[in-house]
C-alpha cells in the first residue's frame, strides 16, 4: 500500500520494488498477483489495523483495510503475509468481510491460532451503464457556445 501511495503521487514503480536480497521471495503466482494489484489499487483502501509477529515459528503480518468506495461488496479486507521459514518463501492472501468486527475477529483468531481460511472477496458489482446518447446536429440557442 505504501508503494501504491508513492506510485499514485508520481514515483516510478521500478524505483520502489521489493529488494529480493532483504527477505524471502514470493511462494507462488497468487502472491505475486496480489502484490501487483495492491501496488496499483492500494490507495483505494484505508489502513485500519496492522500487526506484525516476529516469532520464528509464526512470522506473520495481518492487516485490516476499509474500502474507500461505498460500492465495494467486501468493504473490509484482511491481507495476510506469512513466511515459511523452512522453504524461505512468503505468501500473501486476501479475504473479504462485510463488517469491521468480522475482519478484526478473523485477525485475532489468526494470531491466536484459531482462524479458519480467509473468506473470499465478494466479486465487484457490475453496473449496467446506459448507452451514450447519440450526438445530434441540433442547433444551439443563439449566444451559446460549447
Amino acid at each position: 500500500m505504501a508503494q501504491s501511495w508513492l506510485i499514485h503521487r508520481g514515483c516510478p514503480p521500478q524505483s520502489i520494488g521489493l529488494n529480493p536480497e532483504l527477505g524471502p521471495p514470493p511462494a507462488d503466482e497468487a502472491t505475486q498477483a496480489l502484490e501487483r494489484r495492491l501496488m496499483g489499487d492500494g490507495d483505494h483502501y484505508a489502513l485500519g489495523y496492522s500487526y506484525t509477529r516476529d516469532d520464528p515459528d509464526d512470522l506473520v503480518v495481518v492487516v485490516a483495510l476499509r474500502a474507500l468506495s461505498e460500492r465495494t461488496l467486501s468493504p473490509f479486507r484482511v491481507v495476510v503475509e506469512e513466511v515459511d521459514t523452512d522453504a524461505w518463501t512468503r505468501t500473501l492472501r486476501e479475504g473479504g468481510f462485510a463488517t469491521v468486527e468480522e475482519a478484526l475477529q478473523w485477525c485475532d483468531d489468526r494470531l491466536s491460532g484459531k482462524a479458519g481460511p480467509l473468506p473470499p472477496v465478494a466479486p465487484a458489482a457490475s453496473f449496467i451503464r446506459p448507452a451514450s446518447m447519440p450526438k445530434t446536429s441540433a442547433s444551439r440557442p443563439p449566444g451559446r457556445s460549447r
